[in-house]
């Protein structure tokens, strides 16, 4: 009868992490770190959902929505940090559980790890698509970047999409660099970084100087706040009590959460860096405290140049080339093409990070018998798990080239915030087993820090909509079947 509870001795994982010559090639410092991270965080989140927070529900006062956010995660950011200067192995939140709660769960957070990574990259590369052709100006038919099950009606002709060949392209280009080698992907990841936080370092500066007072005042939406109408017609009330005041705020904070995803990425490339007991956690905190700030800061001066119900009548997904084009003088057109510019290198980073994080998870879990070896095969110059990355490829291309983008929903997150409690409950669990494991970086009060984000955090899971819970225990129960069927059989700890 094998033993669903076993746990992975930490004596074999730091054996694992000092094997450097079979494995993977540890070639990335502390910046390198930094910059991945703020290459997942910084997406389309920051120019999306700072408008959606603001105009639905926490107005001026998002600001204090991305600061709540931020003590969220990095309640979570700091159990990520003990664990990833502890346990340097590639495989992020599954290596941990797998070494303080069992197999079964780690498992079952590796499998969720599918929904945060793979069908994260998918998503946003359809969105990158969208964008791409919006900058290009509709120079892509539509057949050739949509899926089949997605149709418009033009002149009175239907057009139906045939597949979604930008992202594909975006997909495999990103794909080939990983395949080529972690130090080479992290070089131009770190050009991308620079690109766009250049932009929204612009953004803030020029438009600090066109912030209208009035729009700050009052701070918080009040609850008399006159309804608006929105572009179809519809009319949006702010009296509930999660579309003003403090409840806006907290609910504010739960949209904008999801702009802070990625973060942990930077710990599924542990077993890749130079010096993980120190440059981990400064990769962790170093990218949740860089991106924090210019949230903050970018929050202000959006809020700052428009009305908040302007970015529920007009602004929508372009509502910061919308503020710029609206509220700033003409000489600033340039300013709102510069910001698309951004949000697709903003894409273009999250993806490469994230088919990064899925192909070391799924690395680490076929080092463990639980999946086929072929997603554990290194090649023999580059030192990448090529064979995982090719596969991964063939799966989230196939997802981004014929699946709509709104299919995925929220699933990416439920499979983050699952992955934050359980990591959260291992930092505490793992005091208790192993007192005396040397920890280059320790979570401050414990156990006070890890239930404080076990707490957060689940609190989002259950705020998230019906369908995408049902989605989510339909993929688990799928896993299930894969792990009783083929891991449990194949688990090296097991035999």
């Amino acid at each position: 009868m094998a033993n669903l509870w076993v746990r992975k001795p930490l004596s074999q994982l730091l054996a694992q992490a000092g094997d450097s010559d079979k494995g993977l090639k540890r070639t990335l410092g502390s910046w390198n770190l930094i910059l991945l991270g703020i290459g997942a965080i910084i997406g389309a989140g920051l120019f999306v959902r700072t408008a959606a927070a603001a105009g639905g529900h926490a107005g001026a006062a998002v600001t204090i929505s991305f600061i709540i956010a931020a003590v969220g995660c990095a309640f979570a950011g700091l159990c990520y940090a003990e664990f990833a200067s502890m346990i340097p192995i590639a495989g992020s939140a599954y290596t941990y559980a797998y070494a303080t709660m069992g197999e079964l769960i780690a498992w079952i957070i590796g499998w969720a790890l599918v929904l945060e990574y793979a069908l994260g990259a998918a998503t946003v590369a359809i969105a990158w698509s969208e964008y791409l052709n919006l900058l290009l100006g509709g120079v892509v038919p539509y057949e050739w970047c949509h899926s089949p099950m997605e149709s418009v009606l033009v002149d009175g002709v239907r057009h139906a999409g045939i597949m979604n060949a930008p992202a594909l392209v975006i997909l495999l280009l990103l794909t080939m660099l990983l395949i080529r080698g972690t130090s080479q992907s992290a070089f131009v990841n770190g050009i991308i970084v620079v690109v766009k936080v250049s932009i929204v370092l612009l953004v803030i500066a020029l438009g600090w100087q066109y912030i209208n007072p009035a729009n700050h005042t009052p701070y918080l939406i009040p609850a008399d706040a006159p309804a608006v109408t929105l572009s179809d017609g519809s009319v949006y009330s702010y009296t509930n009590f999660f579309r003003h005041g403090w409840g806006g705020v907290l609910t504010g904070a739960g949209v904008v959460f999801f702009a802070f995803i990625g973060f942990d990425a930077v710990s599924t490339a542990a077993q890749e860096a130079k010096n993980p007991s120190r440059d981990m956690p400064i990769g962790i905190l170093g990218s949740l405290a860089v991106c924090t700030v210019l949230y903050i800061l970018f929050s202000h001066v959006l809020t700052g140049l428009a009305p908040y119900t302007e970015f529920m009548q007009a602004g929508k997904e372009a509502s910061v080339a919308y503020a710029i084009t609206h509220h700033m003088p003409a000489e600033y057109a340039w300013l709102a093409t510069s910001v698309t510019v951004a949000i697709l290198a903003g894409f273009s980073s999250v993806i490469l990070v994230m088919l990064m994080g899925q192909s070391r998870v799924f690395y680490s879990m076929s080092n463990d018998g639980l999946l086929p070896k072929v997603f554990s095969d290194v090649h023999p110059t580059y030192r990448t798990p090529y064979k995982s990355n090719m596969i991964l490829f063939l799966f989230v291309g196939g997802f981004a080239a014929f699946i709509p983008g709104s299919v995925a929903g929220d699933l990416t997150s439920i499979g983050t915030l699952f992955a934050f409690v359980l990591v959260c409950a291992g930092v505490w669990l793992m005091r208790r087993n192993n007192p005396d494991t040397a920890r280059p970086f320790r979570t401050p009060l414990v156990p006070l820090v890890p239930i404080l984000g076990m707490l957060i955090c689940t609190a989002m899971i259950v705020g998230l909509p019906g369908p995408t819970l049902l989605s989510a225990l339909g993929w688990m129960i799928l896993g299930l079947v894969v792990y009783f069927g083929y891991s449990q059989k194949h688990s090296k700890l097991q035999k």
